[in-house]
């Protein structure tokens, strides 16, 4: 379904980890491959801009770091990124430039485009947020389905294999996600979506629309 592949989705001029989505379809593909590509693309930053800390992490010099922040490899922090109070970064994640991951949030295998915001007491695991998406406060990727079987993405011409057992959430660019949201597993969606507050998401929302609740999602006027 073409509405649901990388090029639809992402706008690769505004992340780092481009090559990392060559080849595929869909921005799924490459959730096994995050942290392989890391390490390969640490080594390769200039040493002027970035500093490596630690194991396989490397941190952009304008970025702002708290002190309470635990950021486990491989990851990479981008430029003029803003890491806050007691931010919990597991590993395996690449966090774009200019964007904030907040207090007491906590990254897992993802890739955030820059200008993402996931600001306030989120989870992000086995995800893609695209450029300028941004999660409310208390909204999470559900990465794992409740009887441990392999995500699908449910779609209008049916349901799309993945063959990943985790697997949360795919935002494309611009997309708003209200407070208090759960996104589920096989979560995907479209450029430019607004999803309300306390929302339950599940399978694929078309882009440039509004997701009030399960069966009522408006095209946005």
């Amino acid at each position: 379904m073409k509405e649901l592949t990388v090029q639809e989705l992402y706008d690769l001029n505004e992340t780092i980890a481009g090559e990392l989505f060559e080849g595929v379809t869909y921005p799924w593909e490459i959730l096994p491959k995050i942290g392989e590509f890391i390490v390969k693309l640490g080594n390769t930053l200039p040493e002027d801009e970035y500093e490596k800390k630690g194991e396989n992490i490397w941190i952009a010099k304008s970025a702002k770091v708290a002190p309470s922040a635990y950021i486990n490899g491989p990851a990479i922090i981008g430029k003029d990124a803003e890491i806050r109070h007691c931010a919990f970064i597991r590993g395996n994640a690449l966090v774009g430039e200019g964007a904030v991951v907040g207090n007491s949030t906590e990254l897992k295998n993802v890739v955030l485009f820059n200008k993402v915001q996931v600001p306030h007491y989120n989870y992000v695991g086995d995800s893609v947020l695209g450029f300028k998406s941004h999660m409310g406060a208390g909204s999470i990727t559900s990465n794992v389905k409740s009887d441990k079987t392999l995500a699908t993405v449910s779609t209008p011409e049916g349901k799309i294999e993945t063959g990943l057992k985790k697997f949360g959430a795919m935002l494309g660019d611009n997309v708003e996600v209200g407070c208090g949201s759960v996104l589920n597993p096989g979560t995907v969606v479209g450029r430019n979506t607004n999803i309300y507050p306390l929302s339950m998401v599940r399978g694929y929302v078309p882009a440039g629309s509004i997701y009030k609740k399960q069966g009522e999602v408006v095209e946005k006027q």
